[in-house]
């Protein structure tokens, strides 16, 4: 395997990875979280499920999981014998398969519990950890095949990774909103476990810590133009996700919440939490620039 195939082959991996994240948060957003009945397939009797909208999106999230777990398994075993690349990518190529092999039996007693919101979030946290860590092996595929710059000095690598806990609490935050949310994963009520305002008045002050980390990475990256790297183009990117999340966040809270706003805000905070990781990643491995 030459660098620049793996490359590319670590990328989409962590691309598919982030698709099932939409995919699942659809399947709760529109209330097809039970409509399937069995596992793997989706009726007693019947592999395939009825007409119907909510089992076709239950289903079809399903048959969308066989991409991540293949390319994320193609990952792990093109690891081993792709020159070049840090030891430590085998381990977390070999993590990021087998946590997302777990998210299967997560999913089955996720449904078998009626939906319970803590199993719901633990889901879709375990789905964006091992985002995390396919991104990781993305940045360190993409240094391999292109080349690495001079590192960041220690003190802005550190700062890359409270950034990134910042960024995590963040997400954390969001997740229990919106399972305290009015959006149950089913179309029957299902009662929610912790209090919605309570919730978002943690997941704001989340954001404002996450700020201020961020631009004291912009301000270095700002004096340090000439050694910034990708950092630079990567920094404005996570910029801009971040401004359209904000507007975003704001329009779903004053329209109460409609599920495809929400929608949309839970692709941004995973997109964003990918970015961030990567840009924390590139600190401490930092790829040349495309061109």
């Amino acid at each position: 395997m030459t660098p620049a195939r793996y490359a590319r082959l670590a990328l989409a991996s962590a691309v598919s990875l982030y698709v099932i994240v939409l995919t699942g948060a659809a399947v709760r957003l529109t209330g097809s979280g039970l409509a399937c009945e069995s596992w793997p397939g989706c009726q007693e009797g019947a592999f395939f499920p009825a007409v119907g909208e909510h089992s076709t999106i239950e289903f079809g999230n399903r048959v969308m999981a066989l991409f991540p777990i293949g390319l994320s398994l193609a990952a792990w075993v093109a690891a081993r014998r792709t020159p070049g690349l840090a030891p430590w990518t085998v381990w977390t190529t070999a993590f990021t398969f087998l946590g997302t092999i777990a998210q299967a039996p997560l999913g089955l007693l996720t449904i078998r519990l009626d939906l319970h919101p803590l199993m719901v979030a633990t889901h879709f946290l375990l789905a964006l950890v091992v985002l995390a860590t396919a991104t990781v092996a993305a940045v360190e595929a993409w240094g391999n095949a292109r080349g690495r710059v001079e590192r960041a000095p220690g003190w802005l690598r550190l700062a890359g990774l409270v950034l990134a806990l910042a960024c995590g609490i963040l997400v954390v935050t969001g997740t229990l909103s919106t399972a305290a949310g009015p959006h149950p994963g089913d179309s029957a009520d299902i009662d929610r476990f912790w209090n919605l305002l309570d919730a978002v008045y943690l997941h704001v002050r989340a954001t404002a810590v996450f700020g201020i980390s961020f631009l004291l990475l912009l301000a270095w990256l700002a004096r340090n133009r000439e050694r910034a790297g990708v950092l630079g183009p990567g920094a404005v990117g996570l910029l801009v996700l971040l401004l359209v999340q904000m507007g975003v966040g704001e329009l779903q809270w004053r329209n109460e919440l409609p599920w495809w706003l929400v929608l949309i805000h839970v692709g941004l905070a995973a997109a964003v939490w990918a970015w961030t990781v990567g840009l924390v990643t590139a600190l401490w491995r930092t790829p040349r620039r495309l061109t």
